[in-house]
């Protein structure tokens, strides 16, 4: 299959569980009058609720990763695809619950993005953000011919400063309340997203996609032909 074809069967997949997903996070804060989440005690204690939404959301994680790895022939390719699907499947996550229960009603109101391995919390814009940097570097890396080259050292590194601070401000709340115990991560609400730290974080993780389209210092000059050649000597 061609790396167009493929592109488009992962797109379509990662739209279909994004409804999928959709769905189940509205039957559930239906059941718990959380479909704003945020709100007071925005996680309530139920039996097995906690256990078995950490549980969901390992294995969505692990179908999205899945598809991408059997769709890429290279290491480079597999992650590309994987963060395709992830990307996609995150937009079309919040396209899906404006469609059904009219939230978010804004890019700037606040969810709880993941439970993994503390509440992470944060405005729809910021995951939506890094969800577009995935599907522009997964795009580019599995469309392009070219695509292996990168500067792998340095952007790396930089990438992955980019998305530990990232995580830190999603998490930085739970951080905080987290020697109060399990009910005080239950109970806790945000004041305010930290844009300072973010920001910088969106720039590093987009490095790699930098690196993709700026030519390194130590690239070869491209060759000419020996007419052209005569031509400039003349």
């Amino acid at each position: 299959m061609s790396p167009k074809k493929t592109w488009i069967f992962i797109v379509i997949y990662a739209i279909a569980m994004a409804w999928v997903e959709a769905a189940v996070v509205v039957y559930l804060r239906t059941l718990l009058d959380r479909i704003q989440p945020f709100q007071r005690t925005p996680l309530p204690h139920l039996a097995n609720f906690g256990s078995t939404e950490l549980i969901r959301e390992a294995a969505t994680l692990m179908m999205l990763f899945a598809v991408g790895w059997l769709a890429g022939n290279t290491t480079r390719k597999r992650l590309g695809y994987s963060l395709i699907a992830f990307g996609i499947w995150d937009i079309f996550y919040y396209v899906f619950l404006l469609v059904i229960c009219g939230w978010p009603k804004s890019l700037f109101d606040w969810d709880v993005l993941f439970l993994i391995p503390l509440p992470w919390w944060g405005p729809v814009l910021a995951p939506t953000l890094i969800a577009v940097l995935m599907v522009i570097w997964g795009t580019t890396v599995t469309q392009r011919q070219k695509s292996e080259r990168n500067l792998r050292r340095y952007s790396s590194t930089l990438c992955f400063l980019g998305v530990t601070l990232a995580l830190y401000t999603f998490m930085k709340d739970s951080i905080g309340v987290l020697p109060n115990g399990e009910k005080a991560l239950r109970e806790m609400l945000p004041s305010q997203f930290a844009w300072g730290l973010f920001v910088p974080a969106l720039l590093l993780m987009a490095v790699p996609i930098l690196e993709i389209f700026i030519p390194t210092t130590n690239s070869r000059p491209p060759k000419i032909s020996e007419q052209a050649a005569e031509a400039i000597e003349a």
